[in-house]
């Protein structure tokens, strides 16, 4: 692992039913989980405060809740399972 940014933001294995939009939403679901624990480490060493981590988290969950369904995973979710 020479690359710093595959130190920085790693990225696990998608083992779901392949679809792009799965796989699309799953790399922006490992961005946010990274993120949120950057936010909570900045925070819990007293370098955010706590308004500001929950309002940097409150954005990046309408960020994620938004990239769903720009990808279209509720519709399709519910189709798989009809079908």
């Amino acid at each position: 692992m020479t690359d710093p940014k595959e130190f920085l933001y790693p990225r696990g294995r998608y083992h779901g039913k392949f679809k792009p939009e799965y796989l699309a939403f799953d790399a922006n679901l490992q961005e946010f989980a990274q993120r949120i624990s950057y936010i909570c480490a900045l925070q819990t060493n007293g370098k955010l405060s706590a308004e500001e981590a929950y309002q940097q988290i409150k954005s990046l969950w309408k960020q994620l809740k938004s990239s769903k369904k720009q990808l279209g995973i509720d519709e399709s979710a519910k189709s798989d399972e009809q079908g």
